[in-house]
């Protein structure tokens, strides 16, 4: 990782990972008409439930794109977002979020066990993303009931 050179401000960081954020609802273009790719470090590291860790830039590339062919669409729920401040580089966004997936549609709370609810941990530095861990249920459409037996009697 490179050697921060540019001091940022809390709400700075945040205007970085609310561009990711909203770049995702918009296919990956970012309001400005750039790649979602802009937005990262070229050393950065992005963790996805199912997929693993990528590092650098064209592995997250994959990464997206890989994740970003199972989903239709999406949308953020911003109005709802929780944010945490570390007094540093880190920054954690838990939210929620619905969309269409390949397999079917999602909603946050319904049904109330199902995909929707998702938490980011950010590190971003020189406003660039440094990191961004991605915890979620990738099982977008609630398909995955048969391994856990109190989803089965439902």
């Amino acid at each position: 990782m490179a050697v921060a050179t540019q001091t940022m401000t809390d709400e700075q960081r945040k205007s970085v990972a609310l561009e990711y954020l909203k770049a995702f609802d918009n296919g990956g273009v970012t309001s400005t008409g750039g790649s979602i790719l802009d937005l990262f470090a070229g050393d950065a590291q992005v963790y996805f439930p199912k997929w693993g860790l990528a590092n650098g830039k064209e592995e997250v590339g994959r990464m997206f794109s890989d994740v970003g062919s199972t989903v239709r669409s999406i949308t953020h729920d911003y109005s709802t977002f929780n944010w945490i401040f570390s007094g540093g580089d880190v920054v954690v966004c838990e939210g929620t979020s619905h969309g269409e997936h390949q397999d079917g549609a999602w909603r946050a709370g319904v049904p109330e066990w199902g995909a929707g609810r998702w938490c980011d941990v950010f590190e971003i530095r020189d406003f660039l993303i440094q990191r961004c861990f991605i915890y979620l249920d990738p099982d977008y459409a609630g398909k995955d009931v048969d391994r856990y037996p109190w989803l089965r009697e439902r």
